[in-house]
C-alpha cells in the first residue's frame, strides 16, 4: 500500500510537548552547572593548547568511519527484505545522527527511516523497527560494559550503579518484546480488531503493524544476529580507539577499558530527555567520571568538548550531503 507523502505513513510519533522540551531543558542546564561548578577554565584553556591540532584530521576520519560501521551493521538487518547500497546506508545513517545531533527527542530515527524508505521503496515501518532494534541491542550492550566495569573498578560516581539498573530493567523488557513480538502476531491482530477504530484507517494499521513486526523479526536470524554481533562490537572498538586518541591529541591519559566504560556512561546517560547536541549531559557524563581515571574536571571538560566537537563536525559535514543525496528525490513512492 503507498500513499503520496511520509506523514501518513511514518510511524505513530508527535512532536515533542512543551513540558517534555522544557523538562529537558532544565536538566541540561542543571547538570551544566554542576559540570563546571569545580572546572578552573584556565587549567581547560591550558589543556586545548596542548591538543595536536594535526591529528585533527585523523580524528574527523575516525568519525566518519564510525558512521560508516553503523551504516553496515543497519544494512545487516535491512538485508532480511532487500539489500541496498552501502553509500546510501552511509548517508541515511548520518542524516539520522544529524537530526539526532540538531533536534530534540531523537528525531533522526524517524528521520532516517523516511529518507531511506523513499529511495529504496521499502516500508517506512519496517525501516524504523530495524532502527529500534539497533537502538535496543546497543543499549543492553551498554549494560553489559557497565556491569562489568562496575564489578572491576573503584570509585565510580554514585549516579552509574543507578542508571545502569534502570537501563538493565528497561533492555530486558524491549529485548523481551523484540523477541517474542513477531510470535505474538496473531493477538496484536485480534487486540486490533478490538479496538474501536474506524474501519477506513484500519487496513493502514494493519500493514503497518505488519511490516513493524517484520522489522522487529530481521534480529530473530542467526545469520543476521552473529553479523550484527561482529559488526557491533567492531563499532565499539573504532569508537573506544577514537576516544583514545583524542584523549592522546590533548596529551591525557586513558585506557580503552576506561574509554569504554565512558563511552557506555554517555549511551547510558543519553537515554534521559535531553537537549540538541546532548548539552550539559555529556559534560555531566565527563566531569564526574573522567576524575576517577586521573584527569581532573577541567581537563575532563576539555576532553569532552573536543571529542563531541570532532563527532559533530563529521556528522555534520556527512549529514547535510545525505540530506542532499536522499532528499532530492521528488516523485518517489512511499511505502506503508
Amino acid at each position: 500500500m503507498s500513499t503520496p507523502d511520509a506523514s501518513s505513513s511514518l510511524p505513530a510519533r508527535k512532536k515533542p510537548s512543551r513540558w517534555y522540551l522544557l523538562l529537558a531543558f532544565a536538566l541540561a542546564a542543571a547538570l551544566l552547572f554542576l559540570a563546571v561548578r569545580n572546572v578552573n577554565f584556565e587549567e581547560s584553556l591550558r589543556t586545548l593548547k596542548n591538543l595536536r591540532w594535526q591529528s585533527f584530521a585523523v580524528l574527523f576520519f575516525l568519525g566518519t568511519l564510525a558512521i560508516l560501521t553503523r551504516a553496515v551493521r543497519w544494512g545487516i538487518l535491512l538485508s532480511a527484505q532487500k539489500r541496498i547500497p552501502i553509500p546510501t546506508m552511509f548517508w541515511a545513517t548520518a542524516v539520522g545522527y544529524l537530526g539526532n545531533i540538531y533536534l530534540p527527542a531523537r528525531a533522526g530515527e524517524v528521520l532516517r527511516s523516511v529518507l531511506l524508505g523513499r529511495k529504496t521503496s521499502i516500508s517506512i515501518s519496517y525501516i524504523f523497527a530495524t532502527a529500534l532494534t539497533e537502538r535496543i541491542m546497543d543499549s543492553i550492550l551498554l549494560v553489559i560494559i557497565s556491569a562489568v566495569s562496575l564489578s572491576t573498578m573503584q570509585g565510580l560516581p554514585a549516579w552509574l550503579p543507578a542508571a545502569v539498573r534502570v537501563m538493565a530493567i528497561l533492555g530486558l523488557i524491549a529485548f523481551l518484546v523484540l523477541l517474542f513480538a513477531p510470535r505474538l502476531a496473531p493477538l496484536f491482530h485480534k487486540l486490533l480488531s478490538w479496538l474501536p477504530l474506524p474501519q477506513r484507517i484500519r487496513p493502514t494499521l494493519t500493514t503497518l503493524l505488519d511490516n513493524f513486526l517484520a522489522g522487529a523479526a530481521a534480529f530473530v536470524h542467526s545469520g543476521r544476529a552473529l553479523g550484527f554481533l561482529f559488526s557491533t562490537l567492531f563499532i565499539w572498538g573504532v569508537d573506544a580507539f577514537n576516544t583514545v586518541q583524542t584523549a592522546h591529541a590533548l596529551q591525557l591519559s586513558l585506557t580503552y577499558p576506561q574509554a569504554m566504560l565512558f563511552l557506555a556512561a554517555l549511551g547510558l546517560a543519553s537515554a534521559a530527555p535531553s537537549t540538541p547536541g546532548y548539552v550539559g549531559i555529556y559534560q555531566f557524563v565527563a566531569t564526574t567520571l573522567l576524575p576517577v581515571f586521573g584527569m581532573n574536571e577541567s581537563q575532563a571538560l576539555t576532553f569532552v568538548i573536543i571529542l563531541q566537537g570532532i563527532s559533530i563536525c563529521a556528522i555534520t559535514v556527512c549529514g547535510l550531503i545525505g540530506l542532499q543525496r536522499l532528499g532530492s528525490g521528488k516523485n518517489l513512492t512511499i511505502q506503508v
